[in-house]
């Protein structure tokens, strides 16, 4: 549970710097808030009930998709209010922004809500999940800058919504709380983040990427918890049908660590693999 630390470290700076005039300021901080309960309640019930289980699949998903369905209710009011749009953005197809109308309520539900559960299932190792969601905190304040900038984001054809800039602060928290508490979770660890930390920093990187309207390029930006959240799934998957593994244990990071790979090392190169997926995503502003 001591994600609650990184929750701290997170809103303290936005609540001091950022415009809390700014609506978009608030969705990020109550995503993070709501999701960070969700895991409080998780970890809390592990530690009391002293076992594994905390919530069940079921309604920590249900908990999940009735946040992600407030914050795109909340969007689709904006539009009505010409503060937000519909329009769905792609990466490398500047011209073609389909407007998706009620549609964008369950697509920012899935995109929020995936997030949180990626970064989730990232959390296994020591360093491992907090030093990946650094790296993406860093990309997406760079990314919302741009898309707060009307100039920049005209010059860079990507979409310019106004008001998200202030979202390159909360982003920039997110990179502080990210380092501090790295210091201390580095391998061995002397504090873990828990579900607290894990579905908070997801959710928040959920919502920053659907307010920005950079959700299709979460999937590179976050290529790792991709990676992960897929491993699992493939792993599942194909025990259910063939009664058969695919990896010697899921997520992929135990994969490697089964496989004789030391911890410190798997942590590392799986940051070298996030910080190429980075790269790569900021990249595409210039191939439009």
């Amino acid at each position: 549970m001591g994600g609650l630390l990184i929750m701290i470290a997170v809103a303290l700076p936005s609540l001091l710097w950022a415009d809390l005039t700014n609506t978009f300021v608030w969705m990020v901080l109550v995503s993070t808030l709501l999701y960070g309960v969700i895991g409080f309640a998780d970890d809390y019930l592990k530690i009391t009930r002293k076992r594994s289980l905390g919530l069940t699949a079921r309604q920590k998903f249900a908990a999940q998709f009735a946040v992600a369905l407030l914050l795109g209710l909340a969007l689709l009011w904006m539009t009505r209010l010409d503060l937000y749009s519909t329009q769905f953005s792609l990466p490398f197809f500047k011209k073609w922004t389909p407007d998706i109308g009620v549609f964008y309520v369950p697509w920012a539900m899935l995109v929020i809500v995936g997030a949180a559960n990626a970064v989730n299932l990232t959390d296994g190792l020591d360093g491992l999940a907090i030093g990946t969601s650094l790296i993406a905190s860093a990309t997406y304040a760079i990314l919302a800058y741009i898309a707060g900038h009307a100039k920049v984001a005209g010059y860079l054809d990507v979409p310019n919504v106004k008001g998200t800039g202030e979202l390159a602060i909360i982003c920039g928290a997110m990179v502080g709380a990210s380092l501090g508490f790295l210091w201390f979770n580095c391998n061995p660890a002397q504090v873990f983040m828990g579900d607290v930390g894990s579905m908070a920093l997801g959710g928040a990187l959920g919502t920053v990427a659907v307010l920005i309207k950079q959700e299709v390029l979460l999937v590179f930006v976050g290529g790792l918890f991709v990676i992960e959240a897929l491993s699992v799934i493939l792993q599942v998957g194909s025990y259910r049908l063939r009664g058969k593994r695919i990896f010697r244990m899921a997520p992929i990071h135990h994969h490697f660590e089964l496989s004789g790979w030391p911890e410190q090392k798997v942590v590392i190169r799986f940051w070298i693999v996030a910080i190429i997926f980075a790269l790569m995503s900021l990249s595409t502003l210039k191939l439009r």
